[in-house]
């Protein structure tokens, strides 16, 4: 599938399209696990076909999308002061002895 054409889709489409994508390649394992088929080259092309459209997704989330997207969650950074610590007690311990 052609980058231009998924990001020419709306965000209902995107969902619609890779919720097809990813029942195609769940088809094409099962098929290949049961010895029915054997093409790789189908079941890689359609594993970057949905990464395409999550890509464009995730763009459009990010860019604010049309009105469908998810809402944004806060990114929370967790201050790493448990390695300074930690670094201070194992000086601590090679000090003494």
């Amino acid at each position: 599938m052609n980058v231009d054409k998924i990001r020419n889709l709306t965000d209902i489409e995107l969902e619609h399209q890779q919720r097809e994508l990813s029942d195609q390649l769940f088809k094409m394992k099962f098929q290949l696990k049961m010895g029915q088929t054997e093409s790789l080259k189908k079941i890689r092309e359609l594993k970057k076909d949905i990464a395409r459209v999550k890509t464009v997704m995730r763009q459009k989330q990010l860019a604010g999308g049309n009105g469908a997207s998810a809402p944004k969650a806060p990114v929370a950074s967790a201050p790493a002061p448990a390695k300074k610590a930690a670094a201070k007690k194992t000086r601590a311990a090679t000090e003494k002895k």
